[in-house]
């Protein structure tokens, strides 16, 4: 039993694929196909049920692709501990957030880290909560600013903050001259929000669950999209508080708070319970928790 075997049915367990699982792997089909046959032999147990269309895992296979993760993890985690060595605040940090979260977040958290850690790289990637979720599972990101729920096995997280969500209107709308609304008044007006690629629109449809009733609801590419087009007159929205502090007023669109109770979201920071760089993710949380989030409340 190798690494390399472990990989390859880890590989075959996520694709469902013999041969993408080889190109994952950069392997040929046949050669990862004989090495899983390989492990099996020596296993004596079938992992894989296969058909000219379709690979399912056996119930055995599942338990030992489980296993197999947290193997690879360990093992890959020798590697880091040896790259990193005592170093850890002065080598890059990739840090993954979510597109609701980070052009609202990072241009606070990045001077903060430049003093606390002047010489550790932040390398930012921004992505989706099911892409960033992959990219932390198999180590192509230290840590990830998500929203709740992120429920992952062999994942831990750290609460950050608690955001509440403000309405955006047209300045010309029947709200506009409202201090506060209820949440269920969303239901008779064209809300719109970010496609359902994006969590943030399950986030708000789950703090607002009218909209889920009788709700009109039109998908956009970006929070910045989306507040253009309520000044436009194209419907009202949704925002993160983060997203309508002064930095990002719009004088076409009014920023209208809820009645109590006021919907919310938890913000976390996930992270690998085998990571060794706990120093670099307990400065990112450090920095984080040093911004006035009061003013997102």
């Amino acid at each position: 039993m190798t690494l390399s075997e472990l990989r390859f049915i880890v590989a075959v367990g996520r694709e469902k694929n013999f041969r993408k699982a080889a190109d994952k792997c950069f392997v040929s089909q046949p050669a990862l196909s004989l090495a899983v046959k390989k492990l099996e032999d020596e296993l004596g147990i079938i992992l894989f049920e296969r058909s000219r269309t379709d690979v399912s895992i056996t119930q055995a296979g599942q338990a030992i692709i489980n296993q197999a993760i947290i193997v690879l993890d360990e093992a890959g985690k020798i590697k880091e501990m040896a790259q990193q060595g005592d170093g850890q605040l002065e080598k890059p940090f990739k840090l993954g957030l979510i597109y609701s979260i980070a052009p609202y977040l990072l241009p606070l958290i990045i001077p903060l880290l430049r003093n606390s850690a002047p010489d550790m790289p932040l390398e930012i990637e921004e992505n989706i909560t099911k892409n960033l979720e992959e990219k932390l599972k198999k180590g192509f990101i230290d840590a990830a600013i998500v929203a709740l729920p992120f429920d992952i096995p062999g994942i831990e997280i750290e609460n950050l903050y608690e955001e509440p969500f403000v309405t955006v209107v047209p300045v010309k709308h029947p709200w506009a001259q409202k201090k506060t609304i209820k949440a269920d008044l969303l239901a008779s007006e064209k809300v719109l929000l970010l496609d359902n690629t994006h969590c943030y629109s399950n986030q708000v449809q789950e703090a607002c669950p009218g909209l889920l009733k009788t709700g009109e609801i039109q998908g956009g590419n970006s929070l910045e999209t989306i507040r253009s087009m309520v000044a436009s007159n194209l419907g009202i929205s949704v925002l993160p508080k983060s997203a309508t502090t002064l930095r990002h007023v719009n004088p076409l669109v009014k920023v209208i708070q809820f009645d109590k109770p006021i919907p919310f979201r938890k913000v976390v920071l996930a992270y690998r319970k085998s990571s060794v760089k706990k120093q670099a993710l307990e400065e990112v949380v450090k920095s984080i928790k040093k911004i006035n989030t009061s003013t997102f409340n």
